[in-house]
């Protein structure tokens, strides 16, 4: 036997082997926990955003649902502001998106996620990091707006199960709208990314937000009804025993299916385009 020949150490041992499945997966995981307290962190030490969160529902609950509601019907009869705060919900989530799409065109025009990508961290880490946060303030956000409406009267009149069902559906809407945020805050400059509400609130506002799809045009009411939101909405005024949410297209009638299945499809279109943006940063 050699000199050099180590009897001890297996011949076909392999080197620097690449990590397991279960060890990237915890690795990415522990990167995403660390990126969120990070973005977490400069939220709160963020007055003007805080203040936004606090303020902005109060005002639309009393924009809406007081100065505008006043001279508003339900189709079907009901109270208007319990018509009124699912849609709140739910375009506030939608909204959301907003505020994903600038902040992460900032930080890529400031460099911040080029250092993010020089760091020996997780890729897929830094968008689930990102994400992580949004969640968070998303949460924070519609527990003040739940506040403000059962302050201007509304209320849910089915059991706790079926309301927290709803604030599992908006919150699912608000997370697939994150990866939309994420690839339009990676593909367009800083400034795009603020005029971006241009197009998206009229997105918002042709849905069941405000009025019933029944007292629109024809056309336009059909767009309403398969327009996403629409079914977040309605499924979860179902949920909440609120009124305004029965109709009598197929839309309407499978408004719960609809409500998980469209957020689930945006999630499989976008996050792999999210993914694939950031691994093509730069090139």
């Amino acid at each position: 036997m050699s000199a050099l020949a180590a009897p001890d150490a297996p011949v076909d041992a392999p080197v620097d082997a690449p990590p397991r499945w279960g060890e990237r997966l915890r690795w990415t995981l522990s990167d995403a926990s660390v990126i969120a307290r990070t973005n977490l962190k400069h939220w709160v030490r963020n007055p003007a955003a805080v203040l936004n969160l606090t303020l902005y529902p109060i005002v639309m609950v009393v924009l809406f649902g007081y100065v505008l509601g006043s001279a508003m019907n339900v189709a079907g009869g009901g109270d208007y502001r319990e018509f009124l705060m699912p849609g709140m919900f739910s375009q506030t989530m939608a909204m959301g998106v907003m505020t994903t799409m600038t902040v992460v065109s900032l930080q890529t025009a400031r460099g911040v996620t080029d250092r993010y990508r020089s760091m020996p961290i997780s890729r897929p880490g830094v968008v689930l990091g990102r994400a992580f946060a949004d969640i968070v303030n998303s949460v924070l956000e519609l527990l003040v707006l739940l506040a403000c409406g059962l302050v201007a009267g509304w209320s849910w009149h089915r059991g706790i199960g079926d309301a927290l069902a709803a604030v599992g559906l908006l919150l699912l809407l608000r997370f697939a709208l994150i990866w939309v945020g994420i690839y339009l805050g990676l593909a367009l400059a800083p400034e795009a990314a603020s005029a971006a509400w241009l197009p998206l609130l009229p997105l918002t506002m042709l849905a069941n937000t405000f009025v019933s799809p029944a007292l629109l045009p024809g056309w336009l009411g059909a767009i309403a009804e398969w327009n996403p939101l629409s079914a977040t909405v309605a499924a979860c005024r179902m949920l909440f025993g609120n009124p305004g949410w029965q109709g009598g297209s197929w839309a309407a009638e499978h408004a719960l299916t609809l409500a998980i299945g469209w957020p689930l499809l945006i999630t499989l279109v976008f996050l792999p385009l999210s993914a694939r943006r950031y691994r093509r940063l730069g090139r």
